[in-house]
């Protein structure tokens, strides 16, 4: 690196350190430790600019600001680096880069704002472990030791939404307490004490933010994000960011339309003038009608372990209902719900249609996705499409993924992906 070009990322690192700190009155434990902190701050910026430019133009955009009275280690709101002076002061540069990226990484995933309402302590642990893990992963900086953090090789590539779920199914064996000690930073949602003075900046104490600054500082976020990975490339990243990237950059199919898609990708079709289309009745021309090589031929299973409601369900049929209604020709639906094993499997054509209208889904215990698959070879039923409605929580694995062409539509979650077939997201 050129001596302009590193000159150009100390001071890109080190501009919006002290600027702002004029306007607002903070106690400062001990003020030559804690400009040392700083120093140490803004040299593992630098690091983080030269060796993660992801991480390092995303943690240079927060403005440092010592929080000595009410923090006793670090946070961050989306705008500030809060940190505690004795705390960063025992950290050597490495595991201060790692500091950054836990607080960076925190803004990426927008933690408090997906948390919505499930248990905050529980979140954040969760929040914590997926953090730690990606650092880890991404080699970025030295995993901090001076204090005990979370991280588990076995929630590797999760979603915070995921360790949730797998830490509350287990809530009574966990000391809760425990692990809340082992969060490396204090999770700021907003609601703090402190409000902004006139200009918008904290004082000393806990910052707290109105909805519309949060959401403000939720798109300056998503902009700083995309603005990052075009700038620095989005090769060599956490699985998570290239999920979110990939979120924010490609439009997504609505379900529905996905849904009819892959029925109508299980038939060959070709045009005939021996079956006029009915769309050109009541017009003085005659179209081509539409000749199907073959008939559709599906299987859609629900899974009914309990996260996915009897209205969903009756959603999703219709849905399906809908697009059949479409076809004139012969077609043939195989229909069951599941859990750990098959219910009420049945099959629909096009004389009975209109009873998946009242179809009676059963189940409601764990959940084994392979008992689809079981159920398809013990039968001898090879769909040319599978398409299973599922909150995408399998005890086991998800399948068998060479048996036939599988569409996942997962409920509840729009981080989770099938490991094969094609997935998409259900929303009301």
């Amino acid at each position: 690196m050129s001596k302009n070009t590193m000159l150009a990322v100390m001071k890109m690192a080190a501009a919006d350190t002290t600027s702002t700190e004029k306007k607002s009155v903070v106690t400062v434990t001990n003020p030559e430790i804690d400009r040392k902190v700083v120093e140490k701050l803004i040299t593992a910026r630098i690091g983080l600019l030269l060796k993660a430019p992801f991480f390092g133009n995303l943690a240079t955009r927060l403005i440092l600001k010592n929080a000595d009275e009410w923090l006793s280690t670090a946070a961050t709101d989306g705008r500030y680096f809060y940190y505690n002076s004795e705390f960063v002061n025992k950290l050597n540069i490495r595991q201060t880069e790692f500091l950054f990226g836990h607080e960076t990484l925190h803004n990426v995933y927008d933690h408090m704002g997906r948390r919505n309402d499930r248990d905050p302590k529980l979140f954040n642990i969760a929040a914590d472990y997926c953090v730690n893990q990606d650092l880890v992963d991404q080699r970025i900086g030295e995993k901090i030791t001076t204090v005990p953090i979370l991280l588990d090789a076995k929630y590797k590539g999760m979603s915070a939404e995921e360790v949730y779920d797998l830490l509350y199914e287990n809530a009574e064996k966990i000391n809760i307490d425990k692990l809340l000690e082992q969060l490396l930073d204090e999770h700021l949602d907003g609601d703090g004490d402190e409000d902004g003075d006139s200009d918008g900046k904290p004082g000393g104490g806990r910052p707290k933010l109105s909805e519309e600054e949060k959401k403000a500082i939720r798109d300056e976020i998503k902009e700083a994000v995309l603005g990052a990975a075009q700038t620095c490339g989005a090769g060599n990243l956490p699985a998570g960011v290239k999920r979110l990237l990939q979120d924010m950059t490609e439009p997504k199919m609505n379900w529905r339309e996905l849904l009819q898609q892959q029925i109508q990708s299980t038939i060959k079709a070709d045009y005939t003038w021996m079956r006029p289309s009915r769309r050109s009745w009541h017009l003085d021309a005659i179209l081509p009608g539409q000749k199907n090589a073959d008939m559709i031929d599906i299987c859609i299973s629900v899974d009914l372990s309990g996260s996915i409601s009897q209205a969903q369900c009756k959603d999703f049929f219709a849905e399906i209902y809908g697009i059949m209604q479409m076809y004139s020709e012969a077609f043939k639906i195989h229909v069951w719900t599941f859990d750990t094993e098959v219910y009420n499997p049945q099959i629909f054509t096009q004389d009975n249609i209109h009873d998946l209208l009242t179809y009676e889904p059963q189940g409601g215990g764990g959940t084994t996705f392979e008992a689809n698959w079981e159920f398809m070879k013990e039968n001898e039923i090879e769909p040319k499409k599978f398409i299973m409605f599922t909150d995408g929580y399998p005890c086991g694995s998800w399948g068998d993924e060479n048996y036939c062409d599988t569409l996942f539509v997962v409920h509840g979650s729009t981080t989770i992906e099938a490991p094969f077939g094609v997935t998409t997201y259900y929303t009301e």
